[in-house]
């Protein structure tokens, strides 16, 4: 870009509030596209395709063993090696990133479409194979964009690129559905896939815009099956041997355990506090979205006022107090004012800690492994949280009830604050930064 074409391009920018400008840079507006393009195929595999299937009559069970599908979402480091490592032949020439990204979108459109297009009530076992791949071929594309996103910001630019890329997929994924919805009601659940589609164009026209990240590290061909091995297994070697790496790992490992169990039994106080569906969607999707967004927009702010440390430390904080509030909300009983505050709360730590977290988890890459590390600390971030919900949530709640329980998940969040603030004072949260978090 040019002298007089870069003087133009700041020139529209200084038409924004001071705090607004770093979220029109370049990178942050491509990670808000990109987030669109992310988040859209997990709305429809989620509550887009429950729905169609609850509509078509198929019982119960079948529609809860659909969630099968999102096992990809985190098992995908199993095979972010081979985004990292594997050069495509051909398209491979536009450069490793932008070629995984334009062919696995296509995949993803033709996989969308694939969907929409087979009759659950006639071939339901096709409709399952359909779900799965699209999952599989969803989540490959979320190791593609996050590595994207994580190269082409510069180390100052995470906090405000997570925090549009937070918005991106938010909103990709609420408009996806609520499109799906839409179309399908008027036209037919196979024209509502096929036009939804259209999401994975966005991430699609930044790799034409944006060009390759110029952080990107080009992999090294492999010879041999060994070497191939080896290659695998690298991200997590080169991860392992950083100073303190082991504890950072345990860290990313508890911190959302809390916070996880709570927000996945949310559903279940609302229902046994008598909360209408009407209550809930005003409450629960709409004044929580908002209050989502406005903490995505604060998390930004405090990373570029306070650096990554700090702002992390108080976002930990935040969301585990956040648990608190539920606990007060069963205290009290079915109350609108309650859930609001409740709601609005938790939503609004969690659009700081989006933000936040996010952005240490991408500082922790190693430019030369981005696809693997990321799909690896992100997957790690939540699997504890998940499998305690499923396995033991539901028990505990029945042992002592909820009050209990979220005093409970407000406790085990704090051995994740705690852990962080040694990591500070240790000097651990520095050392075992990668070079995505450095600035050249």
């Amino acid at each position: 870009m040019s002298t007089a074409e870069n003087r133009v391009a700041d020139d529209w920018r200084n038409f924004f509030p001071e705090r607004v400008r770093p979220y029109v840079e370049s990178a942050p507006l491509a990670a808000f596209f990109i987030g669109m393009s992310s988040g859209f195929p997990y709305a429809l595999i989620g509550a887009t395709l429950t729905t169609r299937l609850a509509q078509d009559g198929i019982s119960k069970s079948a529609v809860t063993a659909f969630a099968l599908a999102f096992l990809a979402y985190n098992f995908k480091f199993l095979w972010a090696p081979l985004v990292d490592n594997t050069r495509l032949p051909i398209i491979g020439r536009f450069g490793q990133r932008r070629s995984w990204l334009w062919v696995v979108s296509v995949l993803v459109m033709i996989a969308v479409v694939f969907l929409g297009v087979v009759d659950p009530s006639q071939a339901l076992f096709t409709v399952a194979i359909a779900a799965i791949t699209l999952g599989v071929l969803g989540a490959t594309l979320d190791i593609i964009l996050d590595a994207y996103r994580i190269e082409l910001l510069e180390p100052h630019q995470l906090g405000t690129g997570s925090g549009m890329h937070q918005y991106g997929w938010r909103i990709g994924a609420t408009t996806t559905g609520a499109l799906a919805l839409i179309l399908a009601s008027n036209f037919g659940w196979a024209i509502a896939y096929i036009s939804c589609a259209i999401f994975a164009l966005p991430a699609i026209f930044v790799g034409v815009v944006m060009g390759e990240p110029k952080r990107h590290i080009e992999p090294v061909a492999t010879k041999g099956l060994l070497q191939a091995f080896v290659e695998y297994f690298s991200p997590l070697m080169e991860f392992i041997k950083r100073q303190g790496a082991w504890l950072v790992m345990f860290f990313v490992l508890i911190h959302k355990i809390g916070d996880t169990l709570a927000n996945l039994t949310l559903r279940l106080l609302f229902n046994d506090l008598g909360f209408t569906n009407e209550e809930i969607a005003f409450y629960d999707v709409g004044f929580g979205f908002v209050a989502f967004l406005i903490g995505i927009f604060i998390g930004g702010i405090m990373y570029s006022r306070m650096g990554l440390k700090q702002s992390v430390f108080i976002s930990l904080i935040l969301m585990a107090v956040s648990n608190f509030s539920f606990a007060a909300l069963a205290l009290v009983g079915h109350s609108n004012l309650g859930m609001a505050g409740a709601i609005g709360f938790e939503n609004f730590a969690s659009g700081i800690g989006g933000v936040t977290v996010v952005a240490y988890l991408s500082a922790l890459c190693n430019l030369r492994f981005t696809a693997t590390q990321y799909a690896l600390l992100s997957a790690l971030a939540s699997i504890a949280g998940r499998f305690l919900t499923g396995t033991t949530a539901g028990g505990l709640i029945e042992t002592m009830g909820y009050v209990n329980f979220y005093l409970l998940t407000t406790l085990i969040a704090f051995p994740g604050v705690i852990l962080f603030w040694y990591m500070m004072r240790s000097g651990l949260a520095d050392v075992s930064l990668g070079d995505a978090g450095k600035e050249n």
